[in-house]
């Protein structure tokens, strides 16, 4: 298992559009994928899990990974929520 603490840099945060293109992101992956923000741990292949955490921008969060691809997986889903722009 593979964790990485990440902090948000999309303007809006995971919110609607970012977050379902980071679901997206996520269910490409094997790997089990969960996302933990204040004593709560929500799955990142759910959007309706990613968006009752609701990271905002500048809001830091546990990424964890835990699988055959959890390398891949968590570099490209920290990559995601930490670059300033949205690239899908």
């Amino acid at each position: 298992m593979l964790a990485k603490k990440v902090t948000v840099r999309l303007e809006n945060g995971l919110q609607a559009c970012p977050a379902a293109l980071f679901v997206q992101s996520a269910n490409l992956f094997k790997s089990h994928l969960t996302l933990e923000k204040d004593g709560h741990v929500a799955n990142v292949k759910s959007i309706m899990g990613v968006m009752s955490l609701a990271p905002a921008y500048g809001e830091s969060f546990l990424l964890r990974a835990e699988g055959e691809d959890e390398m891949d997986a968590l570099a490209a889903l920290a990559s995601f929520v930490e670059n300033e722009q949205m690239n899908a």
